[in-house]
């Protein structure tokens, strides 16, 4: 084989690898949510007339989520949510919640996030932007998210979680709040999510 060949080939394979790099760094490790065991929280809060709070969660739910923390900005998250399994510790009150007046979880039986873009604002620290569907109606969320933590399991996995929060306005996904006080015109809702290394 020539030099020049020789040469010539090795450019071409140079510049492949140039191609593919970006490629290759974008990717990602998938995670798994862990709902066997139950480290994840779906979870909301909201007042009650502006006297009090009501607290609640979801209590099925299953997601993954891409993440690398030498290239964070590749990170992404898919979550789906079992409306019916409302709990806010109020069998009369989770009824109302799931009728037609507020959730209609008949009819609209799922909610799901599906991200689109992640931002780094720090170390460990970021703000997810996604499409989060609910009562029917998808609207654009950001979401600022923290690391709680990653690293091997005694079980020879390895996990990594965060938390985030976010405030909901519930006229946007066609919830009808108008009867009631201002405050309870939003939502805020907590999320906080273990997921094991695939």
């Amino acid at each position: 084989m020539s030099t020049v060949n020789t040469l010539k080939k090795t450019a071409t394979a140079a510049a492949v690898a140039a191609v593919l790099l970006p490629f290759t760094q974008a990717q990602a490790d998938t995670y798994k949510v862990d709902v066997d065991g139950q480290h994840a929280f779906v979870q909301f809060k909201i007042t009650h007339l502006g006297y009090s709070y009501i607290l609640g969660s979801f209590e099925e739910y299953s997601g993954e989520f891409d993440y690398d923390s030498a290239n964070p900005e590749a990170s992404s998250v898919e979550f789906e949510v079992d409306v019916a399994s409302l709990n806010s510790s109020h069998a009369e009150r989770d009824r109302h919640i799931l009728g037609e007046d507020f959730l209609n979880a008949d009819k609209y039986p799922t909610a799901t996030f599906s991200s689109t873009d992640f931002e780094s604002t720090g170390e460990g620290e970021g703000v997810i932007t996604g499409e989060l569907t609910l009562h029917g109606e998808t609207q654009t969320i950001d979401m600022p998210v923290t690391l709680v933590g990653e690293g091997e399991d005694p079980w020879g996995g390895y996990r990594a979680g965060f938390e985030g929060s976010t405030t909901l306005t519930l006229s946007d996904f066609g919830i009808n709040m108008q009867k009631f006080p201002e405050p309870m015109q939003e939502l805020e809702l907590y999320v906080t999510f273990e997921g094991i290394r695939q």
